[in-house]
């Protein structure tokens, strides 16, 4: 479950901890506010924990995304179902700036889809998105993806709940 996924640009592979620099950088920037980013270095720390930690509780989680050319971590897509979610879901985020407007999160996306609908078994995975994440939204609705729900969650608030097509 943990082999990495190749796409013709990309590698979806398990984070390691080498990869908490680049998460560092993107959690405590602006780029981050639709996804619980803060400038604390701490709270970085603890979200990036969880990620690697969620792979020990569920058996899987998300990969750490890098192009194939430069081996650079840019992002995070993949399995995701941490506590209070209310079902597991599709997760993605693009952590360098550098890689907007290249593709790079659909094919991350489509990926990371397709390796939880062969490996985990899901048929309609769902993807939990902030109401004003439009560049979000915009790429579930290229992957074929409809605003299904919303869901209230404590912490982050309203959320909205994206359904897949299946595969």
């Amino acid at each position: 479950m943990d082999a990495p996924v190749l796409t013709d640009r990309l590698i979806l592979r398990p984070p390691e901890p080498a990869d908490f620099p680049a998460f560092r950088a993107y959690f405590m920037s602006d780029r981050a506010q639709f996804t619980g980013g803060q400038p604390d270095p701490i709270l970085a720390w603890n979200r990036f924990c969880v990620t690697l930690g969620h792979r020990i509780m569920r058996g899987y989680g998300v990969f750490t995304v890098l192009t194939r050319d430069s081996q650079t971590p840019i992002g995070a897509a993949g399995p995701f179902f941490p506590e209070g979610w209310p079902e597991p879901e599709i997760a993605w985020q693009l952590w360098d700036p550098r890689a907007e407007g290249k593709g790079y999160a659909h094919e991350a996306a489509q990926a990371a889809r397709a390796h939880a609908c062969a490996t985990l078994g899901w048929q309609r995975p769902a993807s939990l998105i902030a109401p004003d994440n439009t560049r979000s939204q915009a790429l579930a609705q290229r992957l074929g993806c409809v605003h299904e729900s919303d869901f209230a969650h404590p912490h982050f608030g309203i959320l909205q709940l994206w359904r897949h097509p299946a595969p």
